[in-house]
């Protein structure tokens, strides 16, 4: 296209602990990105909150970084991706306190904040319709109980002044737009919004929120569109000047984090690979995003009901597809809780300042205790993990749940921390088949895994996802592909591309196949059966207690 200059998007990812930009080229190549930390407070047990304040200041820093050199011309559009936080506004748009501590700049209840379990658990038990689409049991991660906590925990100091409830992601969208209009993803994942129908009045009345219904529900948002979509005029001369780029560049309606994620890979281009999904259609592919916690990310032509699971959601992830998310708790986190709560977790750390990460010494260290001729994977034979240390999110959508370990001696040597390292990540890989048998049953026909975030970086736990669950494993070719994502939403608002299909399919690239060792498969069977069982067992115990 001689003479023509590049065109770029920009993705901003906004995680737990940190907030991630990417200049992102027409083909899906990550020229350039930048990475800022972000502060998280625990002001008590199970409450953690952040300041959106904070958080928009950082998405400058890492903007203005990632297009610093490139003139400004050739930013055709930027898409925003966030955790499922909540944000608090007055009528003014300024922050409002979320904690009894009164501190304003603390105006976001974190998505993994279980503060209003008790809540979550009230609202279930109405038993309303829109629980069909969140799998028959409302998270506490989800909004409508964090908005009942607050209105009946801190009504004067939070709920009275509220003027503004948003999803993370659009107030990102908000921020850089002024536009109120709230992203689908967000709507009908976290808040129970149901298109085309929109709202259900109620639902809000019978958990006693009516007062969000005033002013067509102008609170929590009266106008919703596709994600990609482009929002009012693009940038403000205001979010321009904040980010260093040009007003009225594009802005696409935001995602989820875990969401953006699923865009940025499940799309790709797979020929050539032999892969079982080839010439079929994407709904035999199953995206999983593995961080702090994972999400599994699955689409159908039609409205699938799983039990324990997600959606279905019409148009959450691909437009005019149904999405099914799965997901669970907590799988970096435990990773890190289980392996930094060794006692030999200094010595580990030691023997590993040779190379880059505790994990990648782990995963040799394990390579050598295991004898030459057999897998690693079969090391896990006598020690056996229930991982739901902060409650399961799918199937069984029960957040009381608490993890369980099974066959430990005194001995607490560098090889036992590996062995417990190996037994978290084969409980986690059979939560995640656990997940898709539910899927199973309920009529998806998923055959390929596509696998991205901060774990799927880890070979050994990408191995161990392919074998325990008989799937081959696509890595992409961009590992951040949740910064992808977020930039197929800027080039689909830019109207560079015709639509988002049409963006992830030139934009997200398989870098990776990872294909399952059928000599392990009857050694998970077993596996699986023994992992069922610890559930079980639990669920005994647990009544045996409860009985007076």
């Amino acid at each position: 296209n001689g003479g023509q200059e590049e065109r770029f998007y920009v993705g901003v990812d906004v995680g737990t602990a940190s907030v991630r930009a990417a200049l992102v080229t027409r083909d899906g190549q990550l020229r350039r990105t930048a990475e800022e930390p972000i502060s998280i407070w625990e002001p008590q047990s199970d409450h953690y909150v952040q300041s959106s304040t904070e958080i928009w200041d950082k998405c400058c820093t890492v903007v203005k970084k990632v297009a610093d050199g490139v003139k400004s011309s050739q930013v055709r559009g930027i898409g925003f991706d966030a955790t499922c936080s909540l944000v608090v506004l007055d009528q003014s748009f300024q922050p409002v306190p979320v904690s009894q501590d009164g501190d304003s700049q603390r105006n976001v209840v974190m998505w993994m904040d279980h503060r209003a379990a008790e809540q979550a658990a009230r609202i279930t038990n109405t038993g309303h319709r829109v629980l069909s689409r969140v799998g028959g049991v409302m998270s506490p991660e989800m909004q409508p109980p964090k908005l009942l906590w607050l209105k009946e925990n801190l009504k004067e100091r939070c709920w009275s002044k509220a003027a503004h409830f948003f999803d993370l992601p659009d107030f990102l969208s908000w921020k850089a737009t002024g536009s109120l209009t709230r992203s689908l993803c967000t709507l009908v994942c976290k808040w129970t919004y149901c298109p085309p129908e929109g709202w259900d009045a109620s639902f809000w009345t019978s958990i006693g929120l009516e007062d969000l219904l005033e002013n067509n529900f102008c609170k929590i948002g009266s106008v919703s569109c596709s994600p990609g979509s482009p929002l009012g005029d693009g940038l403000t001369q205001e979010a321009a000047e904040d980010l260093g780029l040009d007003p009225g560049i594009a802005v696409g309606a935001s995602l989820i984090d875990a969401h953006a994620g699923g865009l940025g890979v499940i799309g790709a281009d797979v020929t050539g690979f032999q892969l079982p999904c080839e010439n079929q259609p994407i709904t035999s592919r199953m995206a999983m995003i593995c961080g702090t916690s994972s999400c599994h990310m699955a689409i159908s032509e039609q409205p699938l009901f799983v039990p324990g699971v997600w959606g279905p959601c019409l148009s959450a992830m691909v437009p005019d597809m149904w999405l099914n998310e799965g997901g669970q708790s907590a799988t970096g986190r435990l990773i890190d809780h289980v392996v930094k709560g060794h006692t030999a977790y200094s010595q580990l750390q030691e023997k590993a300042q040779q190379r880059s990460n505790v994990y990648s010494y782990l995963n040799s260290h394990l390579s050598l205790m295991a004898n030459s001729d057999s897998a690693v994977d079969l090391l896990g034979s006598s020690l056996h993990v229930w991982p739901d240390f902060h409650g399961n999110r799918s199937p069984l959508a029960d957040p009381t749940l608490k993890g369980m370990v099974v066959g430990l001696s005194l001995s607490q040597t560098l090889d036992d921390l590996a062995l417990l390292y190996l037994a978290t990540i084969q409980a986690l890989a059979l939560g995640t088949l656990h997940i898709l048998e539910a899927m199973k049953q309920a009529g998806h026909d998923i055959r390929t895994l596509f696998l991205c975030g901060g774990l799927s970086k880890n070979s050994l736990f990408v191995q161990i996802h392919a074998n325990a669950t008989g799937l081959p494993v696509v890595l992409p070719d961009q590992m951040e592909a949740v910064l992808v994502g977020a930039a197929v939403l800027g080039a689909c608002a830019s109207r560079d591309y015709s639509n988002i299909q049409e963006a992830m399919e030139k934009m997200a690239k398989v870098g990776k196949v990872v294909q399952p060792n059928r000599e392990v498969q009857s050694f998970y069977e077993r596996k699986y059966k023994v992992f069922l069982q610890l559930f079980s067992h639990q669920r005994e115990y647990q009544a045996l207690m409860n009985h007076t």
